[in-house]
């Protein structure tokens, strides 16, 4: 009944507090709020007097918001409650120091147990459990002084040194006092960090007493007062002429990366020495190492690089007196998750892997958790690469949850988690039924089972998987079934083994849920090997048999019965008999003394016997002098027992054994045999030979597995090789780079790499290192690099220059370190095409462009077309026109008699009179037009082919600006060819042949004439309409014949009323041959058909002009050839000149 009201009160108290915390109405003490989830540990928590600390318990960056259930422990036990330790509503844990009943800052004896202990605690997510980092939770203490300060006397200029040792939680800060009086700071009294005080320069100012206060968040302690002389200088006859003395050397230290440092050295001589520091590797001491005071080092923040052994040296001045001293210094790194496993989802029967990398110094050990629990390797869930990569095959929905990987060593630890969700389809066909699986022998089980009971129509096959039952770490092999089939036996097996079949459906959807799992164990087979056999003589008449146990492995079965045959040793007649399983042990009796007998033996399963062991002889003693006849054992000596193989390195394993059990034959020495595993090649098998019990093999293969077997020799006979031994190798570096490198660039920015593992790996791959670079001859550590998992034989690199050479050089890193790396390989991106850097708003920036300058040209050209509505003849020029010939209006200035470099012409086509008739050589000598017109950035290129003749058109003339044209002067004619020459009989009517603007895309580049060209300045209104194509880039040029007619898409280009666009259009079509001639939007080479053909005039240079004499002219042997033609834009644009 008591015991009830006590627990109905505590209840009470507890909900008290509780309704009191949420209201806000207790006044709770000092509180420090630890977060624990996955992450680096442990976390110390010291609880002062009056101090609380409230422990959260979250899922930290594996998911967001808190979760939905906490479970506490302590020390590994569940959490029980007590008055100053508390559950909070949300999950949290309260706890406080209890102080002592007389109100004192002691803390409760009985509380230190209840309060002080490792907590963590479970977080229970949507999709797992979580376990958290350690918090270490203690109270805050403060011990006694160990070590007082010590009275001393000191010259003056001398130095003076106290010491103080306390221990306490937290550390305790330690300070000085003089007189009761805390020091000044000043340069010549140095506090080191472990309560060293040290007093430069001694002056009589310095006498009296001092103590060492030490100070933490429990209390504050008072050493002894320690009495400090001062004595004039030379007055202590100690201290005159002395030699060389390290007063105070420095001590071998470990600290945990972070940490502050002092290597004190004090040394005393007469006169005062000075005081070096070096490394005793040679190696500068590290800059950030300072000197505090004048003779000790400071490190103030530890890192691993500064570890090392450190030497002091006092050097007597104008002496070579000297006094050394060394220390070590050793600096731990807590582990660092350098790459934690990433969040996975996997369909069901999949396979998942988690990778996992962890720095630290020691190098830290990893281990992983699943749900908070520790994870148990198996068949299907393996850890491979010294624990850094976790690899589970046949997923299934009990794989789901959190997976942690935690690395520790002796300075802490640190954890990383992620998640992995399983992913179940709908449709998928139910997991198969009765499973059972029947021994049919000792290496054979036969396994049926029956299809699924739902979506069974959809099965498309069946995977059964095995693997032993018992023991870690089991291998699981699985086949591929037919769908029409539900048996498979399953042979070489292990015979006496347990194992656990299960199967899976598959569908085109997914796979199955994991049937119930068969148990099955293998019949017994007849042993492999016959047991150890030793003889003796209690009596001349009694031969004693002994023998070992076959061990599980050699048996195959259970051992239920041994059988012993003997003889004599030259008789035919051999006797037999057998007894039970559990007998180790045989009397042979009534036997004939001083005889040789023979002897051997076989166990026995169930299934049968095994081979007996090799005939052992043995003589039994006199009768008359048993006590001086010895019993003789003939036959070849036991294998060594216990023969054990234990890995040394990368190349060498250790192999011991012990002497046979039963023999009496002196063993003289012994041959060990190897071969690595699994070959039967006679040329790899060594033997080497030892007189002892163990020796070390050299010379192997890194991360290679070896067996092993030891033969006894005794005098001149040889025993029989043991039970083989199995021993692998350690991991070491890989010895050769990837093979078989292939680059290929993918875009202007990225190569895909292509490689084959490393030929000589010597151990698992862990990680791929990737380095590359613009310029070979830059130091490695300036090369980018990247990394890839073991399991990946390609990758791909983003962010290159287009059109750019890079080199590549690639190496394999297993769980030691880094290979070497590949010879270098190089490759060029591929080169950036204009329409890679155009963007969207770049294009809709020229469309835009182009149409807004369309419409101004075309308001324009509506423009003057209104205003000027007929056009009046040119002087000189008759307005009428015949059918089937074309009229010209122009306004032309021509140059002076002397040739000019470029001529000024505006020309329009017109009608021609109606009463003109062009004279046959006007027909001749009509030049046939190739028309290139441009404008705008476009990829698209068109084919254009036309054959044209002039018409009789119709309608009205245009008239305008071009009404004014100035009749040519008198005199010599300018060097014109003789396609713009006007016809015999007619008016001065100049036929413009052919106008080509030279359109060059994006930039809007000059093409300087070739040479033999005739040049025209004009100015020209043109407007080009073209069509999208996806043809060939390349312009092909064909003649005219001015023989046919008109084709009848041509449109009038007479009428007023047409169309402007669609005859501009078709003018583009039919005009051809002209080329910027010079900068500028008004200067127009005009070229004749085939201008850049070869001429017969070699020296003429572009820019000249060839004036024409009768009987000589410039042929022109072959049209342009086609890579002469500028690119023709395919945007329409309208441009003017």
């Amino acid at each position: 009944m008591a015991r009830g009201d006590a627990g109905r009160g505590r209840g009470l108290l507890a909900l008290t507090f509780c309704l009191l915390a949420a209201r806000g109405e207790l006044l709770l003490p000092q509180e420090t709020t630890v977060e624990l989830s996955c992450g680096v540990g442990p976390l110390q928590v010291i609880l002062g007097p009056e101090q609380a600390a409230v422990l959260n318990c979250s899922l930290g960056a594996a998911a967001a918001g808190p979760p939905t259930r906490v479970t506490w422990s302590k020390d590994g036990d569940t959490l029980l409650e007590h008055d100053h330790l508390h559950l909070l509503p949300n999950g949290s844990l309260w706890l406080s120091q209890p102080l002592a009943p007389n109100g004192s800052d002691e803390s409760v004896p009985e509380a230190v147990g209840v309060i002080e202990g490792n907590y963590s605690c479970l977080a229970h997510g949507p999709l797992g459990v979580l376990a958290s980092q350690t918090a270490v939770v203690k109270l805050a203490t403060l011990a006694d002084f160990s070590l007082h300060p010590e009275s001393q006397t000191v010259e003056e200029n001398g130095t003076a040194r106290f010491e103080c040792h306390i221990e306490g939680l937290p550390a305790p800060i330690i300070t000085w006092e003089k007189d009761q009086v805390t020091l000044p700071e000043e340069p010549r009294l140095i506090v080191l960090p472990n309560g060293v005080l040290q007093i430069l320069d001694v002056q009589e100012s310095d006498a009296g007493p001092y103590r060492c206060v030490a100070t933490n968040s429990a209390r504050q302690h008072f050493s002894q007062e320690a009495l400090l002389s001062v004595a004039h200088r030379g007055s202590l006859a100690s201290t005159r002429g002395q030699d060389v003395v390290i007063v105070a050397a420095p001590e071998n230290t470990t600290v945990v990366s972070g940490q502050s440092v002092v290597m004190e050295c004090v040394a005393s001589a007469d006169p005062t020495p000075f005081v070096s520091w070096v490394r005793q590797d040679g190696k500068p001491i590290s800059t950030d190492v300072i000197v505090l005071g004048r003779t000790n080092l400071l490190i103030a923040n530890a890192q691993p690089w500064h570890s090392g052994v450190y030497v002091c040296r006092a050097n007597k001045p104008r002496t070579r007196d000297f006094a050394t001293a060394a220390a070590e210094l050793r600096v731990l790194a807590a582990p660092a998750i350098t790459q934690a496993p990433e969040a996975l989802s996997r369909t069901r029967a999949s396979t998942a892997r988690f990778v996992c990398r962890a720095s630290g110094e020691p190098r830290p050990a990893l281990r992983w958790l699943h749900n908070g629990a520790p994870l148990r390797p198996n068949g299907r869930v393996k850890v491979q690469g010294g624990g850094g990569s976790l690899v589970i095959t046949q997923i299934g929905l009990q794989d789901a949850g959190y997976y942690q990987c935690v690395a520790e060593n002796s300075a802490g630890m640190a954890c990383a988690a992620a998640s992995l969700a399983v992913v179940v389809r709908e449709g998928l066909p139910s997991a198969p039924t009765r499973v059972t699986a029947t021994p049919l022998s000792s290496s054979a089980v036969l396994v049926a089972w029956e299809r699924p009971e739902m979506h069974s129509e959809q099965i498309i096959g069946f995977s059964l998987h095995y693997q032993k039952a018992r023991g870690m770490d089991n291998v699981e092999y699985q086949f591929a079934v037919n769908n029409d089939t539900t048996e498979l036996q399953v042979r070489d097996l292990e015979p006496n083994t347990d194992y656990e079949f299960y199967v899976v459906a598959y569908s085109q959807l997914g796979a199955s849920r994991t049937s119930t799992p068969a148990l099955v164990h293998t019949l017994d087979d007849v042993p492999s090997a016959a047991p150890q056999l030793s003889l003796s003589s209690p009596n001349p008449s009694d031969i004693r048999v002994a023998w070992l146990p076959l061990p599980p492995s050699l048996s195959n079965g259970q051992v239920v019965k041994y059988k012993i045959e003997y003889g004599l040793g030259k008789e035919d007649q051999i006797f037999s008999t057998e007894v039970r399983g559990n007998e180790t042990q045989l009397m042979l009796n009534s036997l004939q003394p001083n005889k040789v007998y023979r002897v051997r033996i076989s166990a026995g399963t169930a299934a049968g016997f095994g081979a007996p062991s090799q005939w052992m002889h043995h003589r039994t003693p006199s009768m008359h002098n048993q006590s001086h006849d010895m019993p003789i054992q003939r036959g070849p000596p036991l294998p060594p027992a216990h023969v054990h193989a234990e890995s040394n390195s990368s190349t060498s394993i250790w192999l011991r054994w012990k002497k046979p059990d039963f023999t009496t034959v002196k063993i003289v020495n012994y041959t060990v045999r190897f071969s690595p595993w699994g070959l039967r090649n006679a040329s790899l098998v060594t033997y080497y030979t030892s007189s002892g019990e163990d020796i070390l093999i050299g010379g192997l293969k890194p991360f290679t597995k070896y067996e092993f077997a030891v033969q006894s020799h005794g005098v001149d006979m040889d025993g029989p090789f043991g039970s083989v031994v199995e021993r692998s190798t350690l991991p070491d570096r890989p010895s050769t780079p990837p093979s078989d490198l292939r680059l290929s660039p993918l875009t202007p920015s990225t190569v895909r790499l292509h490689w084959c593992p490393p030929t000589e790996p010597n151990g698992e791959i862990v990680e791929y290192l990737i380095l590359y670079s613009s310029n070979h001859t830059q130091p490695e550590h300036q090369w980018t690099l990247l990394t890839t998992q073991g399991n990946i034989f390609s990758a791909e690199v983003h962010g290159l220059e287009s059109d750019t050479r890079y080199f590549f050089k690639m190496g394999a890193r297993t769980e030691v370190g880094p290979g070497p790396f590949s010879r270098l390989q190089d490759v060029i991106t591929l080169q950036e095409k204009l329409s890679d850097s155009l963007d969207m708003h770049s294009v809709t920036g020229i469309i835009v462009g182009v149409c807004l300058g369309l419409l101004c040209l075309l308001a324009c050209m509506c423009a003057g077309l209104r205003r000027s509505p007929h056009r009046e003849s040119l002087p000189g020029l008759s307005s009428t026109a015949t059918p089937g010939n074309p009229a010209l209006y122009s306004r032309a200035r021509l140059g002076p008699p002397s040739p000019p470099a470029a001529h000024e012409l505006e020309s329009l086509v017109h009608p021609h009179p109606q009463d003109w008739s062009p004279p046959p050589s006007d027909v001749e000598d009509r030049a046939e037009v190739h028309s290139l017109m441009g404008g705008g950035v476009s990829e698209g290129r068109s084919h254009s082919k036309r054959k044209i003749s002039w018409a009789q058109p119709s309608g009205l003339s245009w008239a305008g600006s071009w009404a004014g044209c100035e009749l040519p002067q008198a005199g010599p004619r300018p060097a014109l060819t003789r396609a713009l020459l006007p016809p015999a009989g007619t008016g001065q009517t100049l036929l413009l042949q052919a106008l080509v603007y030279d359109a060059i895309k994006g930039n809007g580049r000059k093409k300087s004439p070739p040479a033999c060209r005739n040049q025209v300045e004009a100015e020209v209104i043109v407007h080009s309409d073209f069509s999208a194509s996806n043809g060939n880039p390349d312009l092909h040029l064909q003649d005219l014949e001015p023989e046919d007619p008109l084709p009848p898409e041509a449109p009038d280009l007479i009428s007023g009323v047409g169309d402007p666009g669609q005859g501009a259009a078709w003018l583009d079509r039919e005009l051809g041959g002209c080329e910027l001639a010079a900068p500028g939007p008004d200067r127009l080479t005009c070229l004749p058909e085939a201008a850049s053909a070869s001429c017969s005039y070699p020296d003429l240079q572009p820019g000249e002009v060839l004036e024409e004499t009768p009987g000589d002219s410039c042929q022109l042997k072959s049209p342009c050839p086609l890579g002469a033609s500028p690119g023709l834009p395919r945007s329409p644009v309208s441009s003017s000149a």
